[in-house]
């Protein structure tokens, strides 16, 4: 697992359950990439708030890393809250681990000042603070949307 030594034991061993994946598929907020029939990666987004999405999770198999499917999902969940009206999507990340933060500022992501987070993402910071995530490892990111 790429983020071993990053996240907690008990933070990655984790998994999001199938009714949430069901949820989020019947609403149009899960994506899947897949190699043939084989699923290998997918990004499962959440609604915060009226006007606001959250890339809650995206993972692609290590066997199918570096290929760019990373990067395929989250510009479709770009594209998605574009064309839904969302006027951002936020994510939060790593800061310290190499290829997080970075990878998703290429994408158009920029970091968002703690002292402007909505009532939202202070949640989902807190969340994962308890959760066992140190928040000073962690950042919250956005993309603004040409909504």
């Amino acid at each position: 697992m790429l983020l071993t030594g990053h996240a907690p034991a008990l933070v990655l061993g984790e998994t999001t359950g199938e009714q949430e994946f069901r949820d989020a598929q019947r609403q149009g907020r899960l994506w899947v990439a897949l190699a043939g029939d084989t699923p290998v990666g997918f990004a499962l987004a959440e609604l915060l708030g009226r006007h606001a999405a959250h890339l809650k999770e995206i993972d692609v198999h290590p066997d199918h890393g570096q290929r760019g499917l990373g990067t395929q999902l989250v510009a479709a969940v770009c594209r998605w809250a574009t064309r839904c009206g969302y006027r951002e999507i936020s994510l939060t990340t790593f800061r310290d681990v190499r290829w997080n933060m970075p990878f998703y500022a290429r994408l158009g992501f920029e970091v968002v000042p703690t002292g402007k987070l909505s009532t939202e993402l202070v949640a989902v910071v807190q969340d994962e603070t308890r959760r066992g995530l140190d928040p000073r490892r962690r950042v919250v990111m956005s993309y603004r949307s040409a909504v």
